[in-house]
C-alpha cells in the first residue's frame, strides 16, 4: 500500500481517495454525464447551495426546485448506465443471511485487549459489560469488529490464524464469547490482514483458512484490512462451508462490480459546506457504509455527512490501544441518530432515495426517503447558528400526519395554496428529522417518546471538548539488598540519569496519548526526556536463561493458572537439548514476576534497564554509536521463527557496565501500564525476529532511544517466542519505588 496508516488523516484520506479514484473517476467521464470526475467514495453535491465567495458572480442562495431536478436526474443517468457496465444484479443483497448489514448502523472495533471486554484475573469475556459501557455513553452498537492481531502481529511467526486460536479459550472460548454478543442482537465481524505474508504459513489459501476459522466461531463478517475490496474467492470459501460472511472492505470495493458480492464497506471521506452523496450506497441502497474517522478528536462532520447519507459510523474508541474516546455532544448525538436509522431502517434502503431534496434555509441539506405509505427526511444543518422557522415546503395531502422525530413532536402544517410549510428548530451544527405517514404506528409512538425525552437536552450542553486518558505505571515493590555481592549481577552505581525514549508504534503520528505516560508528565505522548534520580542496584548481566528457570520450576512447582503457550518451545517439561544458555522465552509478565519474586529481585523499571545498557553518555547501542551486526544474533527473516542464541554468543555487545545481550536477542519486560481500557508492556531491546513482506508487522527497537509498547490481554495470548526477561536487586534500601 502506498499510504500510510500513521500519517494524518487528512494525507491518509489523500491517498485514499486517489486509490480509489483511479478506479472510480476515469470510466465515470466515460458517460454521457455533467458529474465532476467522482473522487474516492463520495459524489459530489450539487454545486448551488453552496457558501458565498468573493470571486462568485451570484450570491449564494438555496438551490431552486430545477436546479436540484438537474442534478439529480444526472446522477440517476449515471447510476443507471454504470450499473450496466459493471454488470451489477443485486443477488447478494436478497440473501436472508445477510440482511442484516443494512441496519448495521453503528459498527465498533474493539481490540481485545480493551479492559472492559476480559478479564485476566477472573480469566472472563466480559461482553455485557462491554456493551453496557456502549450503551450508556452513546446508544450500543449493532457490530462489532474484533481485532485480536496487528499491533502485536509479527512480535513472533504466529499468524493471523494463531493469534485467533491464541484467545482465551481456544475456538471454543471464542464461539461463547461470540454467542454473547449474538444474545444482545449484535453481530460478529473479524478482519482478514492478506498482507500477513511473512509469519508461518497456514498451509491454505486465506479465504478457506478464515472461513473455515469464523464458521467455526460463527462469526458474521469479514473485514478486509488495508483491502480495495474483500476477493470473491471469501464468498466463495464462506458459502462453500455453509456459513456465508459479510465483506467489507476496509478502502471500498477496487471497482465497482465488487459492489455485487461486498455488501459493506468502511468510508473515509472529505467534508465540504454542501453534503456529497455515497457512490455506493447511490449505486445499491442497500449496501452499507460505516464512516471510520479514527484519529478525529471531532466527529461532528462525520455524523452529520452518515445521517444525510442514510449510513452509518465507525465508533472505533481503542485505536490499537491508543484510548480516543467519543467526546460528550458527538456521544449524544449518536445516540439520537442511531434511534432513528435503526427505526426507520426500512425506509432508508428505499430505491426512490431523493438526496438534496428542497429545503426553504440556507445551509440546511436534507435526504427524503420514500416509501408507499410513508416518507422521511434525514436533515442537517451546515450553518454554526440556530436555523428556526419554516424549513420545507411539500405538496398538500389529506390525512397526511407530519412529526418532528428529532424533538419527538407532531408538526401542524400550515398550508398555502398546494403546498404545506412544516417550520421546526434546527441546533446550530445540528440534525433534523421528519416523517410524514397516514398512520400513527406503535413504532413511531416508542420513536416520538424517546426523541421527546432525549431532545430536553440540546446538544449544545454536551461538551465538545476532548481529553486523553490518563495512565498509571504498574508499581513495583523494592528487593531486600543484597549483603554480598550476588553470582551473575552487575552493580550499576546511583545518578541522575537523562531518560531520554521515544515509542516505535507505527500509528498515532505524535497525537496526544500514543505511547505511555511516565510520573510526572501529563499525558501519555511519544516522546520523553526528563532527568530522573536513579538509586543503586543490581542487574542480571544476562537474560534469564532456560537452565535458570528450570531450576525454578525444581524448587517451586510453579505453574500458572493460564498455562496456554506456557513454555510453548519446550517438550515434556524441560528445554531441547543445548537450550540451557538460551533466554526463555514463552512465559508471559506475570511469570517473569514470579520468577523474580522466588529470586528476591524484580523486573528492571525501563530507565532502569536503558541506564544499564547505555551508560551517561547516550549512545545509540550498548556498544557504541555505530549499529555492528557482528555484535548481535544475526536476523531472522524465515517465515518459520529459529531459536534466539545463547545469552553468552556476542560478548563485544556488552554496555560501558558489562551488561550483555541487551539487544537483538530476545525482547525483554519492564514496565507495565494501564489505563482504564488498557494494559500495555513496555519490551526493550528487540529480538532475533523480522517478519518480511508489510510494514505492519510490530517493529523493532534496536536503538537505545526507542522501546517497544505491547499490548497485554491474557498470559496465553501475552506468551511470545521473542520476549524473555532479566531482573534486578536494589543495592539500597528505598521501600516501595
Amino acid at each position: 500500500m502506498i499510504f500510510l496508516r500513521g500519517s494524518s488523516v487528512r494525507s491518509r484520506q489523500s491517498c485514499i481517495f486517489f486509490l480509489i479514484a483511479l478506479a472510480v473517476s476515469t470510466p465515470s467521464r466515460a458517460q454521457d454525464t455533467v458529474l465532476p470526475s467522482i473522487a474516492g467514495e463520495q459524489i459530489p453535491g450539487p454545486t448551488c447551495g453552496g457558501l458565498p465567495q468573493w470571486y462568485m458572480r451570484t450570491p449564494a442562495s438555496t438551490c431552486t426546485d430545477d436546479e436540484l431536478g438537474s442534478w439529480l436526474a444526472d446522477i440517476d443517468h449515471w447510476r443507471a448506465e454504470r450499473r450496466i457496465r459493471v454488470g451489477y444484479d443485486g443477488k447478494q443483497y436478497e440473501r436472508s443471511e445477510l440482511l442484516w448489514t443494512q441496519s448495521s448502523y453503528i459498527q465498533t472495533q474493539m481490540m481485545v485487549h480493551d479492559r472492559f471486554f476480559y478479564n485476566p484475573t477472573i480469566q472472563k469475556y466480559t461482553v455485557d459489560r462491554y456493551l453496557k459501557d456502549l450503551e450508556t455513553r452513546y446508544g450500543g452498537v449493532d457490530s462489532v469488529l474484533i481485532w485480536p492481531t496487528y499491533p502485536n502481529l509479527g512480535i513472533d511467526d504466529r499468524n493471523q490464524y494463531d493469534l485467533v486460536r491464541d484467545l482465551p479459550g481456544g475456538l471454543e472460548g471464542v464461539k461463547r464469547m461470540v454467542d454473547d454478543f449474538h444474545s444482545h442482537h449484535v453481530r460478529v465481524l473479524f478482519p482478514a490482514m492478506l498482507w500477513d505474508q511473512g509469519t508461518h504459513p497456514e498451509g491454505t489459501a486465506d479465504s478457506e483458512a478464515l472461513a473455515r476459522e469464523l464458521a467455526t466461531i460463527d462469526a458474521d463478517g469479514i473485514n478486509g484490512d488495508t483491502l480495495e475490496g474483500v476477493p470473491r474467492t471469501f464468498r466463495t470459501a464462506s458459502d462453500g462451508f455453509h456459513h456465508p460472511l459479510a465483506l467489507e472492505p476496509e478502502l471500498g470495493p477496487a471497482s465497482d462490480e465488487m459492489l455485487n458480492y461486498n455488501n459493506m464497506t468502511w468510508g473515509y471521506w472529505k467534508y465540504d459546506f454542501v453534503p456529497s452523496i455515497s457512490l455506493y450506497k447511490w449505486l445499491e441502497p442497500r449496501h452499507m457504509v460505516n464512516i471510520s474517522n479514527r484519529w478525529a478528536h471531532d466527529h461532528q462532520d462525520d455524523l452529520q455527512f452518515a445521517f444525510f447519507n442514510g449510513v452509518g459510523f465507525e465508533s472505533w474508541e481503542n485505536v490499537w490501544g491508543i484510548w480516543n474516546q467519543i467526546t460528550p455532544r458527538d456521544a449524544e448525538a449518536l445516540r439520537r441518530i442511531s434511534t432513528i436509522e435503526r427505526a426507520y431502517r426500512h425506509l432508508l434502503v428505499s430505491k426512490q432515495w431523493e438526496p438534496h431534496t428542497a429545503m426553504l434555509q440556507f445551509g440546511v441539506f436534507a435526504s427524503k426517503w420514500p416509501s408507499s405509505d410513508a416518507t422521511l427526511w434525514t436533515i442537517v444543518n451546515r450553518n454554526h447558528y440556530e436555523v428556526t422557522g419554516r424549513q420545507l415546503a411539500i405538496p398538500y395531502r389529506e390525512g397526511v400526519h407530519y412529526y418532528d422525530l428529532w424533538n419527538g413532536a407532531e408538526l401542524q402544517p400550515r398550508h398555502e395554496g398546494n403546498q404545506s410549510i412544516l417550520s421546526f428548530p434546527l441546533e446550530s451544527d445540528g440534525y433534523g428529522a421528519v416523517l410524514a405517514s397516514i398512520r400513527e404506528d406503535d413504532n413511531t409512538l416508542r420513536v416520538l417518546s424517546t426523541m421527546h425525552a432525549l431532545s430536553e437536552q440540546r446538544l449544545a450542553r454536551f461538551s465538545k471538548e476532548w481529553v486523553s486518558l490518563p495512565q498509571e505505571i504498574v508499581s513495583a515493590k523494592s528487593t531486600v539488598p543484597p549483603t554480598e555481592n550476588p553470582p551473575g549481577m552487575v552493580k550499576i552505581p546511583a545518578t541522575k540519569f537523562v531518560f531520554s525514549v521515544n515509542g516505535i508504534e507505527i500509528e498515532g503520528t505524535n497525537d496526544n496519548g500514543v505511547d505511555v505516560q511516565y510520573p510526572g508528565e501529563r499525558s501519555a505522548r511519544r516522546y520523553h526526556d526528563f532527568e530522573i534520580s536513579i538509586g543503586s542496584f543490581w542487574i542480571d548481566t544476562y537474560p534469564v536463561t532456560n537452565a535458570e528457570f528450570k531450576k525454578f520450576l525444581d524448587v517451586t512447582r510453579y505453574s500458572p493458572t493460564d498455562q496456554h503457550n506456557f513454555l510453548k518451545d519446550w517438550v515434556k517439561g524441560t528445554y531441547p537439548l543445548g537450550w540451557a544458555d538460551k533466554p526463555v522465552t514463552w512465559i508471559s509478565l506475570e511469570d517473569a514476576r514470579a520468577y523474580a519474586k522466588w529470586a528476591g529481585k524484580r523486573l528492571p523499571h525501563e530507565w532502569e534497564w536503558q541506564y544499564a545498557a547505555q551508560g551517561s553518555d547516550g549512545r545509540v547501542y550498548p556498544w557504541g554509536n555505530a549499529w555492528n551486526p557482528n555484535d548481535v544474533p544475526a536476523v531472522d527473516t524465515g517465515r518459520m521463527m529459529q531459536p534466539p542464541s545463547d545469552v553468552t554468543d556476542h560478548p563485544r555487545g556488552a554496555s560501558p557496565f558489562g551488561v550483555q545481550d541487551l539487544v537483538g536477542n530476545v525482547w525483554q519486560w519492564t514496565d507495565e501500564f494501564t489505563d482504564e481500557h488498557t494494559r500495555a508492556a513496555i519490551i526493550r531491546g528487540g529480538s532475533h525476529y523480522q517478519p518480511q513482506g508489510s510494514r505492519w508487522y510490530f517493529p523493532q527497537a534496536y536503538k537505545l532511544s526507542q522501546h517497544g509498547k505491547y499490548l497485554l490481554m491474557a498470559p496465553g495470548i501475552d506468551r511470545s517466542g521473542t520476549i524473555g526477561f532479566r531482573c534486578v536487586m536494589d543495592a539500597e534500601d528505598k521501600g516501595a519505588s
